[in-house]
């Protein structure tokens, strides 16, 4: 096990019209996505486009991201948090498609309609959303990449708290993944770790008691069944620290670090 522990300072709040990491800010009367964008929507190097593929729920729509050009590219899904598919998501796969990376985030809330903008209608579909059928549309999604003749045919899988637990259960489900980096999300059961066949980076936060406490069991499943896995603790950051649309749990440096060892991870075990 690798830990690394860090205690990055929090950024303070942006200002709407500020610059974010060479690209823009997008405005948006939702206070949720006001800080949600740092790639853009157009950049000229990305083909972006939304495509359906066959979940068991059904169709499941999803945000694709890719570099220009006929190149075949490893593929990473990407999951969102309980907030749905929201710009800030669309954004994280972006940012990865300019990595040199095929992007899915599929919507988990596809089968009731997808996810509406008003972000207090999420919560309660969220409630009605069926998930043990929702971690069957996600395999699908590693599926639909692995077939995709626009991939290597090497898939990952990453997502943040609600994600991160999907993250997981994706891992758990899907035997022919080939990397997984969860990111604070709730841990499996440990009688399922043995299932996992993908090598593991794990990022938590330093200050997120509820999902820190099932830590121990899981690296103890990990050992026991012989998982590769890699474990970072940022010490100082909360739950979500990875949402920059959220500067209330934001933490750049933090962020900063997890997606360089995200993408070091991803470019190492899908080459």
């Amino acid at each position: 096990m690798e830990t690394e522990r860090k205690n990055p300072s929090r950024r303070k709040f942006l200002k709407n019209t500020s610059a974010l990491a060479g690209g823009t800010i997008l405005i948006s009367t939702d206070p949720a996505n006001l800080f949600a964008q740092i790639t853009k929507a157009d950049d000229p190097g990305l083909f972006t486009e939304t495509i359906t593929y066959a979940g068991a729920s059904g169709p499941i729509t999803a945000y694709l991201a890719r570099p220009k050009g006929k190149k075949k590219h490893p593929g990473v899904v990407v999951i969102h948090e309980n907030r749905g598919l929201q710009p800030h998501i669309k954004d994280v796969a972006r940012r990865m498609a300019l990595e040199g990376f095929v992007a899915l985030a599929p919507d988990a809330l596809s089968p009731l309609g997808g996810t509406p903008e008003k972000q207090e209608d999420v919560g309660p579909l969220f409630q009605k959303l069926d998930y043990e059928a929702a971690k069957k549309d996600f395999s699908a999604a590693v599926k639909y990449l692995k077939t995709n003749p626009q991939t290597t045919g090497k898939v990952g899988c990453t997502g943040f708290c609600w994600g991160g637990a999907m993250t997981n259960n994706v891992a758990v489900n899907t035997p022919d993944l080939d990397a997984a980096v969860p990111y604070y999300g709730s841990q499996p059961n440990a009688e399922d770790v043995p299932k996992i066949k993908a090598p593991m980076l794990l990022h938590y936060a330093g200050n997120d008691e509820r999902i820190n406490k099932g830590i121990p069991d899981f690296e103890a499943a990990l050992k026991k069944a012989g998982i590769e896995y890699h474990l970072y603790m940022y010490e100082g950051a909360q739950h979500a620290f990875n949402n920059d649309s959220n500067p209330e749990r934001y933490n750049k440096e933090a962020a900063d670090l997890a997606w360089k060892r995200t993408i070091e991870f991803f470019k190492e075990k899908l080459k």
